[in-house]
């Protein structure tokens, strides 16, 4: 019988198409996915090791399946991504009954360490320091049909000191722009419509080959690619984020107006500590850039609460610089300490209570600032792209979902007779607004797309059930998304 498979995801975009490939591998191995309520044969962790509390929830979830596995002969568990890359043999030892951990330099082996743990009846551990191929010529098992990502670049130059991902993902590794564009070409051929550039930094594209015009260069070629509708990109870094990028954002009718830009903190002595390579008023001037380019673009960001030394006058900066940069949402994390990182040793760590209040103070005042943006959309006609997933209560609403160029999730409901499929495109007028979405109970029209027949051939073949299972939810394409959680950054 054929074997089947799950893969368990968690943590930042890059793990979410690190699983796609993963998936794409077990299958052009043999493996299918498992059908939804059953326990499958092969069960995949793709880790993360950017939150504190990372290794708590590998452990709690290994532990539960250990006496399922105990009783399920020939059942197979796998770990990889940040955190196997991180502890390596660490996991074996705490839970004996894994039987293959692999790093994030080497996803591709997947399948011949879980036929070898087989064969051998005993664990297999293989952890690289250094990217075997490039993560992009693997088979991919995408899991939408009209919104895809595309990997730019691995790893990360920067020395941020609360961050540690470089030590796992490596140096920065550029793909060619060829190959970049001819994976696009691919993927449009397939029905999608949108598409997701992704990197650790990805506006530091280029580097490797010397070309600082190398990211605005590629998005302005994505926009001469025919039949692609929308080109997004996460996530930039502040230090390296040039005019020429801005005017390709604003110049390139696909390139969508939407920015996630990280910014940590608004406080210069906070970001000196963090070795983030810009201050403030940098960061503030390219959103006034953005802005005067684009009017009308959403801007997202990450903020850091309670790191290591930072005041109460310290917050109050970020809070300042918050309410400058009147940004559409915001992921608010509270500084979590990470051994083997630079700020992990620091001294004058903030007392708990104390991260905990400036969080919530800084959440009210992100959410306030959502809310009050979205309320000023009320009224206005947008196109969204039907997304699948994406509302929890659709089902009681009978409502649909999609994202519009500013990616903003909106609500809407199609008349009676009108079929919309996600991938689709419909024209919608915004009544109501909430902090973290819109509602549009004015339909203005709706228009087939490829993208639609692309996912109505997909759901029209055998059900093949989804092989990755998100950890996290969040915000983005294709949906749906987990939580940018600090790492691609």
């Amino acid at each position: 019988m054929t074997r089947t498979y799950e893969v368990r995801t968690y943590g930042c975009q890059m793990n979410v198409h690190d699983s796609e490939r993963l998936s794409g591998l077990l299958e052009d191995a043999g493996y299918a996915a498992v059908p939804t309520g059953e326990q499958a044969d092969v069960v995949v962790f793709n880790t993360c090791a950017v939150r504190e509390n990372a290794d708590n929830k590998l452990y709690g979830n290994l532990g539960h399946l250990a006496p399922i596995k105990a009783a399920t002969p020939g059942m197979q568990i796998a770990v990889g991504g940040c955190l196997a890359q991180k502890d390596r043999s660490t996991i074996t030892r705490k839970a004996p009954w894994v039987d293959v951990v692999f790093g994030t330099h080497n996803i591709g082996s997947l399948p011949a360490l879980l036929e070898r743990a087989r064969v051998q009846e005993e664990a297999q551990v293989e952890i690289l320091e250094s990217l075997e191929v490039f993560p992009s010529t693997l088979p991919t098992r995408r899991e939408s049909a009209y919104a895809a990502w595309v990997s730019v670049s691995v790893g990360c130059n920067n020395t941020c000191t609360f961050c540690i991902v470089p030590s796992l993902r490596g140096k920065e590794k550029d793909r060619r722009p060829g190959e970049i564009l001819a994976e696009v070409e691919a993927l449009v051929a397939e029905g999608v419509s949108e598409i997701t550039l992704l990197g650790q930094n990805v506006n530091a594209y280029g580097v490797e080959f010397g070309d600082r015009q190398a990211f605005s260069k590629l998005l302005r070629a994505c926009g001469e690619i025919e039949g692609l509708e929308r080109v997004r990109f996460t996530s930039p870094h502040p230090a390296e984020f040039t005019d020429d990028v801005i005017e390709a954002m604003a110049e390139t009718p696909t390139v969508m107006p939407q920015l996630h830009m990280p910014l940590q903190s608004g406080s210069d002595k906070v970001l000196k500590d963090m070795r983030r390579s810009y201050r403030s008023s940098k960061y503030l001037g390219i959103i006034e850039r953005v802005r005067a380019a684009m009017p009308d673009a959403a801007i997202t960001t990450d903020i850091i609460v309670g790191f290591p030394g930072e005041t109460e006058e310290d917050f109050q900066q970020t809070l300042d610089v918050v309410a400058r940069s009147r940004f559409s949402s915001a992921f608010t994390f509270q500084y979590s300490k990470r051994p083997g990182t630079p700020a992990a040793t620091l001294p004058d760590q903030v007392p708990p209570a104390v991260v905990k209040d400036r969080y919530e103070r800084l959440v009210a005042l992100v959410d306030q600032i959502a809310w009050e943006e979205n309320k000023a959309l009320v009224g206005r006609r947008v196109e969204l792209m039907v997304a699948e997933g994406e509302g929890r209560k659709n089902k009681d609403t009978h409502r649909l979902s999609g994202r519009g160029p500013d990616n903003r999730l909106v609500h809407f409901a199609p008349p009676p007779g009108v079929e919309v499929r996600p991938g689709d495109m419909v024209t919608v007028e915004i009544t109501y607004a909430a902090p973290h979405h819109l509602v549009a109970d004015t339909f203005v029209a709706a228009r087939r797309t490829r993208s639609g027949d692309a996912w109505a051939a997909r759901t029209a073949a055998p059900a093949t059930p989804a092989g990755v299972s998100l950890g996290m939810p969040a915000i983005g394409v294709p949906a749906p998304l987990p939580e940018a959680d600090a790492c691609a950054r």
